[in-house]
């Protein structure tokens, strides 16, 4: 099992719906984790709601700082993730192992505004880009 470490500001919406998709969907080859250089303090309860109406585990999360990730007891990571721009043009922790890093920007669906009806609509459309882009990673990884 390689380990996978997605990567946001907040780690309360995007990376955190990329966590339990990533893990769910590579059936036992990747371990997903993630973190945030600013973590809110809590998961948004609307990316809960998203992965409980997909099916996918939605208990256990928690926003953490990436920090933790780069401790020596740490899990070591095989492949770093930014999901969104501001944690791309941040300087992050060194990993060890120099683990390989992707950018994959998603729009932040805790910015939007709008009715419930209208933020859920929105957290599953951002969910839908999210999992489209780790199919793909998946479907590489295991033919490479």
């Amino acid at each position: 099992m390689k380990n996978i470490l997605l990567l946001c500001t907040g780690n309360s919406c995007r990376s955190v719906l990329a966590e339990a998709y990533m893990t769910a969907a590579s059936h036992g080859a990747w371990q997903a984790f993630s973190a945030g250089s600013a973590p809110t303090g809590q998961v948004h309860p609307m990316a809960l709601a998203t992965l409980r109406d997909l099916g996918l585990p939605s208990e256990g999360f928690r926003s953490k700082s990436w920090d933790e990730f780069a401790q020596a007891d740490a899990p070591q990571m095989d492949v770093i993730v930014t999901v969104c721009d501001n944690a791309a043009g941040e300087v992050c922790p060194v990993w060890p192992g120099h683990p390989t890093s992707f950018h994959w920007p998603f729009p932040d669906p805790a910015a939007f505004e709008g009715n419930t009806e209208q933020t859920a609509a929105h957290f599953h459309a951002v969910m839908k880009l999210i999992q489209k882009q780790l199919d793909g990673f998946i479907a590489d990884t295991q033919n490479s």
